[in-house]
Order: structure tokens, then sequence, then C-alpha cells
């Protein structure tokens, strides 16, 4: 794919082929599907050689998914703004814990989670699009925790950009509420959902849908459902593979999918990897659809790996298209079908070819502590229970072949509350989370219908 011909499609079929910044802009595509390159761009070999800085990595790997749809410099300029933002010079290290095991430290952000990594690039491409455009955008997003935090730290205060948060009532950790609450921007709106996050994300796409909303202006999400979040996490899998020297087996901690979905998008660009592993927590109806064949949804069940209590994840949808050969009717069919009747059965070539892609591992909560008490005891590591969860499943996989990485999403000091009663002390606070101290918090809660959310997003929108 050249440069200057970077184009998208919605896995849906239905929608028009766009180029990125619209793409970035929507968010989702006027279909209901979600947006993917018409094709692949390759690396090329060179970009995962030993020292390369992050930056550098990230300008081969992203660059060619833009093509010219934003101004000249726009991805230099973003890159430099996400780069300010992190406290360690390899901005994603890697650390071996025993041979063969190791983890990539995704913390090292201003709110101490990988979503940064993403979330910064995305809002300074964000401004760049709309500078260049003249336009208005108000953001919907859903989340389980972190996402919400990265998003309010990144758009808050943007001139052209009204941001609306979603997350569930008493489902996220304290310090997750408070990086979202205790901001203060008069262009966030925080809302708090009776719900878990699947009725979050539900509403977020109903309010996309809503053409009364779109009549004031642009509307579009910063969810992994935008495919310039998903283009903002395949860096880091690049720079792990360039610090190895050698291809690895990663094992990604999921609950949208989106992170795991970056790495596999990584090597339809050449990246040599070994494979990758989805590890879930008990909410395992991703694990259930690769290791059974049937997707099918349920409510959702409280877990210390909040951000992954997930049982729809969205960017699933872009895997069965890539698995389908890219067939947008049959994934349609079955994406409504799930949607209608809450479950599907895959046929056994599409499973087949979903486990050519991913495997998929549940670690429920007595194993998460577990995890949490091993890490402490055997390598003097504090983890959080998302980063448990990925070692958990981690130290399952056969290291006879090459290296094993675990993502580790967060730092411990955000679920301080979960570690604390495993290990017996509190973990070290993160920086950014002693700078939150005890600042007033602004949220609004309402019930879980697309009523009460889309009269809260109105009534905010109109002030603006």
């Amino acid at each position: 794919m050249s440069t200057s011909s970077a184009r998208y499609i919605s896995t849906r079929g239905k929608s028009p082929e766009t180029d990125f910044a619209d793409a970035l802009l929507r968010g989702i595509a006027p279909d209901g599907g979600l947006y993917m390159p018409t094709a692949w761009p390759a690396l090329s070999s060179d970009a995962w050689t030993k020292g390369a800085d992050y930056k550098t990595i990230a300008l081969e790997a992203i660059s060619p998914f833009i093509g010219d749809a934003l101004p000249k410099g726009a991805l230099d300029r973003a890159l430099d703004r996400l780069t300010a933002g992190f406290d360690h010079p390899l901005v994603t290290p890697l650390v071996e814990l025993e041979p063969g095991l190791f983890v990539l430290e995704l913390f090292h952000g201003p709110t101490a989670a990988f979503k940064d990594l993403a979330m910064q690039l995305v809002a300074a491409l964000t401004d760049e699009a709309l500078t260049a455009s003249g336009e208005r955008l108000t953001i919907l997003t859903a989340t389980s925790g972190d996402t919400g935090a990265a998003a309010v730290r990144a758009f808050a205060g943007a001139q052209s950009v009204n941001l609306v948060v979603l997350h569930p009532l008493d489902r996220v950790s304290p310090v997750q509420r408070k990086q979202m609450t205790t901001v203060e921007a008069d262009n966030v709106l925080n809302l708090a959902v009776r719900g878990d996050f699947d009725d979050c994300q539900r509403l977020v796409k109903g309010l996309l849908a809503e053409e009364s909303l779109r009549q004031a202006g642009r509307l579009s999400s910063v969810n992994s459902i935008n495919w310039a979040r998903l283009a903002g996490q395949i860096p880091y899998y690049v720079s792990a593979t360039a610090q190895l020297g050698e291809a690895a087996t990663f094992v990604v901690p999921t609950g949208n999918f989106g992170d795991a979905f970056a790495g596999i998008a990584a090597t339809k660009m050449g990246l040599p990897a070994r494979g990758f592993v989805a590890a879930v927590n008990q909410n395992d109806a991703l694990a259930r659809a690769i290791n059974d064949g049937v997707y099918a949804r349920k409510a959702a069940v409280e877990s210390g790996s909040v951000s992954m209590d997930v049982q729809a994840p969205s960017n699933f949808e872009r895997l069965v298209f890539e698995a389908t050969g890219r067939d947008a009717d049959a994934t349609r069919a079955l994406f409504e079908t799930f949607a209608r009747e809450g479950t599907v059965t895959f046929d056994p070539d599409l499973l087949s070819a979903l486990c050519a892609e991913v495997s998929a591992v549940s670690i429920d909560e007595g194993q998460t502590r577990a995890e949490i008490a091993y890490a402490h005891k055997t390598w003097g590591r504090v983890i959080c229970p998302h980063t448990a969860v990925a070692i958990a499943a981690a130290r399952r996989q056969d290291r006879s072949n090459g290296p094993v990485v675990a993502l580790s999403t967060a730092h411990p000091s955000k679920f301080g509350a979960f570690v604390s009663d495993v290990l017996g002390f509190d973990p070290e606070l993160a920086n950014v989370i002693t700078a939150l101290g005890d600042k007033p918090e602004r949220l609004t809660i309402i019930d879980g219908t697309m009523e009460a959310a889309l009269d809260a997003v109105a009534a905010f929108s109109g002030r603006h």
C-alpha cells in the first residue's frame, strides 16, 4: 500500500471506502461495522532491529496507515507529544522475569496504563485533523476504567472536542474513577452507568448512530473500535521484538480484544511472532468462542481485573473479518445474529481460521490472586491483577522454541486495594496517582437506557 493510498473499508461491507482522517473522526463505520485498512502495508525488516528508538519504530509502523490524509508532519508531532509523556527512555521496556519469560511494561505514561500509548497519539492526530477541516467533534467512549482515564487526560481542555465518557457505576477501581472525574475541564462529561461495561459499550454504539446528535457536529469514539487506537498499539509489539532480537509468543490480557488484535495486525505487516494468546479472566466469552466454537453473550461478572470484565469484545469482529478471508457479508451476518440472539456457532472452517490467529486461556479470580502472590514471592515483583492474568497464562506456554512475553498493562497501584488484600501491604504509588490527592470529583449517574444516555449527552452538547 503506497503512502498516498491508505484507504479503509467496513467489516460489514455497506459503507463507502474512506481515508484515515475520516476513519479517525468517525470511529465506527456508518453501517455499524469497524474500519479496516483495504490492504496491510509491509514493515521494513529493519523496523525491529536492535537499537531502534520507540519514535522511529512508531513512525515506520503507523505512517503507512495515514498516508496523505493528515497535514505533513502530523504523525511526527504526535509522537513527540506521546513520548514526552512517558517516564522511561524506552517508553515500553522489556523486563526478563526468568529465562525465556518476559513482561512488556506498558504503564510508564500519564495515567499509568497501556491505554496512554494509543490515546495520546489519537488526541494529537485528532487535533491535526480538526485543525485541517475546521470541524468540531464530540467523542463518545465506553470504558471499563483505563480507556476513560487516558481519554480524559488526553482530551481535557481541547478546543474543538467534547468528550463523553461512560463507565459502569461502582465497577471501576477508585483510582481509575478519580483519574476521570477529578480533571477539571468543561469539555468533559463523565457518565456513571447503572450496569456493566457491555451496557456502556452498547449505549456508545447506539449514540454514535443517533442522527439528532450528528446535527450538532461530528461524532466519534476513541474506544478500541477506532482504527487509530489500534494503529497506535502496533509499535510496542515491534519494539518488544527489537528489544528481544527474536520472535516471541505474546500473551495479552484481554477485554475488548483491541490490544491483541494490534499484535495480530503487526504480523500481517510482516513482524515475526510465534503466536498470540488472549488471556481473559472469568469473563470468558472470548475463550469459549476460540476453544469451543460457540460465541455466547452473558452478563459480565465483577472481578479484580475490572478492565477485562467484558463478555462481548468489539474487536473480535475484526478478527472474524480476517478469518473469513475478509468476507463482509459473512461477518455482518454473524454479528447481526449475535446481536439478535446472543449466541452464534462457528462453522469448522471459520473456527480453524480463528485458532490459527490466536489461542485463548481463562484465568479465574483465585488464580489471579495466586499469581500476584507468586510474582512477589518468586521475583519480588508487585503486579496488577490484569498483569497477573497475563503472567498466569504465560507460564503455561512452552518456552522451548522461543521467549514468551506477557503484556503488563497497568501499574499495580491503580488497583491497590486488590493487590494489598493479596500481599498484605499497599503497592508503592505511581507518581501520577500520588498527584490525584483528594480533588473533588465530577460525574453524573444515569440508568443504562438509551433514553437516559441521549438526554445527558444532548444536554451536554447543547452547552457547547
